[in-house]
């Protein structure tokens, strides 16, 4: 004992040594300063199997033998004697899709003895990867092998653990690097260099049931079974780097405290010297500065790009300049000058911007000018040769699947809150909606909105349409019936608590907690309050307001306002396309139940609760109590939903300071989903309230994030820095430097959100820009988000050199946020087609997607035919009557002319690149308007490192097919007057080759992938 607490000291005086204190931050998303959308699964052993992270790949101990220790240094471990045969399994499918892998943990050997396997992962013992930490059976040393069905194996070896100490073993499977590392106590112990491996031949991706993942156990030899303690297991789906390793080691020793860093110093992107050609910014001789104006105590709205002059003839596209992001207002504070220094990337050139800052005058706010047509108004068609578009190949995917699925399955979790019995032969959801995990019944929301949306839209099927409406009515109904027995007695003259203010502690209980073991879940209805419904009892929502965080204890909870916005929005989604009364009162009577709550709540604990860490993250609770307000006309529901206001992120503190309202950016750094949907409910409240600020907020956040913190597919989150893949990077317009996340980045659902806000506010500001984001999202994120034979989708989308995506939830049975928010995204693509005016004079063509709308209020139909993408070309043909302006967006990415012809006549217009072209006309049956986009290839670099470029055909995202991983970018030279004279293909199929690579649209790209190239221009 006394050589391990020197061991400990000697470690703990390196570490002091070598690293800076920085403050963690709250709950569990960062684990030894490693965002926790790397964490595949982790097993701490201190009393069960449980997995830790929020993924619920819950392990079992398979020997009753096994049991838990007090161990003097890690508390309790879990033990696994020698005549015990113990072992721990956990699922099959929990390594399915990843490409590398790590795996650490805590052993102490109780012996020496050759043959024992820490953990063994694999389909059979022809392809599977272990680590035996005294030698196998034949080979002696700590041995890191991974053996495929080839015959083939590749090993790391190291001396033998010693046996009688804790030793750390961490074993790094990196398959870009083509690396396998072996770390014992922090340090490298042994590597094995190009090992070519793909970890899908060790695994069946189809049945998981066939893959064995052993702690503890070897997959084929039954004396190989491990006699040690074991402590803080896991399982990680990036190659962690040694300095990761050696902080989990390190923080191990630091009882309540972690050492973390904020920020990976290195990574294993390739880093440009200061004298790398950035692409056209290498012929740049002179950049213009401009002017702004703005007014006392707003900060300017500095352009993203300027004019810039190129030599030798370039052409170049406008320059991306980089300005300084302030953290408050105080240089705008004040009428007078002042002068603000930009930089461009690659380049020494210093633009200027020259602000003005006037007195604050009253301006008009923007009123809401146009209106969404109902879903059932507009239909997806076939394309202009009779092929099914991509649009609708993906709607039919979740279509049909959803038509299958079983309402008690989204049922159940609300039923066990309640102490419900189960139909017969109902089975509940797994991933986030399993019994024990702290979100269960955000599936349930996304559902309800999703087969809204799909009865709404399937018109052209009215067996398909009954299937969704029996499936709203009985979701409904049940939903119905539990919130009725909240906060009433269960028998008559029984005890029961109706005010929502004065929820007691469960039965037996000294406190509130997020227990929802089926030992521990309070099932006690008729304490919680009239109104509420959740598919967990109300203990969350109090813990929340108490100083509650993110995490998997007892003690902490998952985002409930999460979860409820999802419900409230699904059951108003289906009172306004079915009148089901019922859902209304269920969504009136939990808006009840929040606004007896929240108006007792004083600022600072609203402050505090928006602004921790998932546990505050409210999704749209304002947007929901808005768009309750009006529908209901109550104004309590207006009043609870301002009481939602992210104060910190809108205003900037208490005193409303600055903050987003004043277009100070106060996002940077933060998780990124959990405020998009906050901004949206600010719009929806400038709708309600008129209060110019809320518009200011939301107007301001879109336009810093579309310019600073976007990815070529439209996504907006995957920070290196901060290290969680969900956040916005810690700096704006610092992508290269901070993001491309090795877990990871652009969260589909994150994009999900953006379109939707970008949709509101087209309907104030008809600005091209707002609509040409739109379709980058929507062609090159959420259409690209989808499996090829299944409605299986992604999550994170990987950009990274080499990519893939890996889709899930094929069968629509365990969900993510982002499986939840697939389900509405694929079943509603036809919602932002067409807009209208507010008085239905003008129409709006925002999307070149083969469709048909009928205008009910002008008793017009309107059938737009193309083959878009794959064709430049579309016509709209009007059926009826009518006087209205027709309004075309002309895509920013349209440089070679805008062709428009009526009835079969070429018409002379001026048609700007990124704005609307209006078509003034008394419009007769049979009118034809064709419109041809010519288009041309371009590139699109990060903002902070410009060779570093994706391509694109005019609006398509054109990826790289690769066939093997890869570390580094893909290296390309264009010429740099025409890049096209590199590029060959077959426009109409968009499939092209570059050097004999081809490139794919990223929507039809399924395997390895490269979407962002090196870019060389000669």
């Amino acid at each position: 004992m006394k050589k391990f607490q020197f061991f400990v000291c000697a470690v703990l005086s390196f570490w002091t040594l070598s690293t800076t204190t920085l403050q963690a931050q709250n709950g569990d998303q960062i684990l030894d300063g490693i965002g926790e959308t790397g964490l595949i699964a982790r097993y701490v052993f201190n009393g069960d199997a449980k997995d830790w992270s929020r993924n619920n790949l819950h392990g079992k101990i398979e020997e009753n033998k096994a049991k838990f220790v007090n161990d003097e240094f890690f508390g309790k471990v879990l033990s696994l004697p020698a005549d015990s045969k113990a072992f721990v399994s956990i699922p099959g499918d929990g390594l399915i899709g990843e490409e590398s892998l790590s795996i650490s943990g805590w052993i102490f050997l109780r012996t020496a003895q050759k043959g024992q396997t820490v953990f063994d992962f694999g389909k059979s013992t022809n392809s599977h990867l272990f680590f035996a930490p005294t030698g196998t059976e034949n080979e002696t040393g700590a041995q890191t092998q991974v053996i495929t069905e080839k015959g083939a194996k590749h090993k790391t070896q190291s001396p033998a653990l010693e046996a009688g100490k804790w030793n750390h073993v961490a074993v790094v499977i990196n398959i870009p690097s083509k690396s396998i590392s072996t770390f014992v106590n922090g340090k490298l112990a042994a590597e094995t260099k190009n090992a070519d491996l793909d970890l899908s031949k060790l695994f069946d991706y189809n049945t998981a049931s066939k893959n064995k993942l052993y702690i503890g156990k070897s997959l084929g030899n039954e004396n190989s079974y491990l006699n040690a303690k074991l402590h803080d297991f896991r399982i990680y789906r990036v190659a962690l780097t040694d300095k990761q390793i050696t902080r989990i080691f390190n923080n191990a020793f630091r009882e309540g405290e972690e050492e973390e860093s904020g920020e990976e110093k290195t990574t294993d992107l390739p880093k440009f010297a200061s004298t790398t050609p950035q692409l056209y910014n290498q012929f740049l001789t002179n950049v213009s500065d401009v002017k702004v104006q703005t007014v006392a105590g707003t900060l300017p709205r500095l352009p993203s790009y300027v004019k810039g002059v190129y030599r030798d003839g370039i052409q170049g596209p406008e320059v991306r300049v980089i300005w300084p992001s302030p953290k408050d207002n105080s240089q705008a504070l004040k009428s007078g000058q002042y002068t603000v220094i930009g930089t461009v990337s690659g380049t020494d050139l210093k633009p200027k911007a020259v602000v003005t800052v006037i007195d604050r005058k009253a301006t008009a706010s923007p009123k809401r000018k146009l209106e969404s047509f109902k879903l059932e108004e507009v239909s997806l068609n076939a394309d202009a040769d009779g092929h099914q578009t991509k649009f609708i190949e993906n709607r039919d995917k979740f279509i049909s699947t959803l038509a299958t699925t079983d309402p008690d399955s989204f049922l159940y979790m609300f039923r066990n809150a309640f102490g419900q019995t189960q139909p017969k032969e109902a089975e509940p959801l797994g991933v986030w909606d399993t019994q024990e995990t702290k979100l269960r019944g955000h599936a349930t929301g996304h559902y309800l909105t999703a087969i809204a949306q799909a009865y709404a839209s399937t018109g052209y099927d009215k067996t398909l349409q009954a299937n969704f409406a029996n499936k709203m009515n009985y979701m409904v109904d049940t939903l119905y019936q539990l919130a009725q027995l909240s906060g009433k007695p269960r028998t008559a003259g029984g005890k029961f608590v109706a005010d929502p203010t004065a929820v007691p502690f469960g039965p037996g209980k000294t406190a509130f907690d997020s227990d929802l073991s089926p030992e521990g879940i309070r099932t006690d209805y008729e304490n919680w309050g009239t109104g509420f419904i959740s598919a967990y009892p109300p203990d969350q929502f109090i813990m929340l307001e108490n100083g509650a965080t993110y995490g998997g204890q007892k003690t902490q909870i998952w985002a409930p306002y999460y979860t409820l916005h999802k419900i409230l929005a699904g059951l108003m989604d289906i009172y306004e396309v079915s009148g089901n009364e019922k859902a209304l009162q269920t969504a009136k009577g939990m808006g009840d139940w929040v606004y007896a709550r929240m108006k007792k709540l004083p600022t600072e604990t609203l402050i505090s609760m928006w602004n921790r860490y998932i546990a505050g993250e409210f999704g749209g609770m304002n947007e929901a109590m808005a768009r309750l307000y009006r529908i209901t006309k109550d104004p309590h529901y207006l009043e609870v939903a301002q009481l939602f206001d992210n104060i910190k992120v809108f205003y900037g503190d208490a005193e409303h300071s600055h903050g987003l309202a004043k277009n100070v950016d106060t996002f940077r750094g933060l998780h990124a989903n959990q405020h998009i949907p906050q901004i949206m409910g600010a719009l929806e409240m400038y709708r309600d309230s008129n209060t110019p600020d809320y518009f200011n907020i939301a107007d301001n956040f879109w336009y810093k994030t579309v310019n600073d913190y976007m990815y070529t597919i439209g996504g907006v989150a995957g920070a290196r820095n901060p290290a969680n893949a969900e956040c916005f990077i810690s700096q704006p317009a610092t992508i290269y430097e901070n993001g491309f996340s090795s877990g990871g980045q652009n969260e589909t659902c994150a994009t999900y959100n953006m379109l939707k806000l970008t949709g509101d506010l087209f309907l104030y500001e008809q600005r091209g820009e707002l609509m040409d984001y739109y379709e980058r999202g929507l062609y090159n994120h959420i259409l690209s988000s989808v499996a090829e034979n299944s409605p299986a989708n992604t999550y994170h989308v990987p950009l990274r050199p080499g990519s893939v995506k890996q889709f899930g939830n094929a069968h629509m049975n365990g969900f993510t946020c982002c499986n939840g928010t697939a389900i509405e995204s694929n079943t509603k693509f036809q919602n932002s087609i067409y807009f209208k005016s507010a008085d239905n004079n003008a129409l709006y063509v925002n999307l070149y997607v083969p469709s048909t709308l009928k205008w009910t209020e002008k008793n017009i139909t309107i059938e737009q035919t193309t083959d878009f993408p794959k064709q430049d070309f579309t016509k709209l043909t009007i059926k009826g009557n009518g006087n209205f302006d027709l309004k075309v967006r002309v895509p920013h990415w349209v440089t070679k002319g805008f062709f428009v012809k009526i009835n079969g006549k070429e018409e002379k217009v001026k048609a700007t690149p990124g704005s609307y072209l209006s078509l003034n006309k008394k419009w007769k049956n049979g009118d034809t308007i064709e419109l041809r986009m010519p288009f041309e290839f371009h590139l699109e670099p990060v903002m902070d490192q410009q060779n570093i470029a994706s391509l694109f055909y005019g609006p398509i995202l054109l990826a790289a097919q690769e066939k093997e991983p890869r570390k580094d970018w893909r290296k390309v030279t264009f010429d740099a007057k025409d890049i096209s004279k590199t590029i060959n293909g077959d426009p109409k199929k968009l499939e092209f080759t570059i050097d004999g690579v081809s490139y794919k649209p990223f929507y039809d790209t399924y395997g390895r992938h490269s979407v962002y190239l090196d870019v060389t221009l000669k």
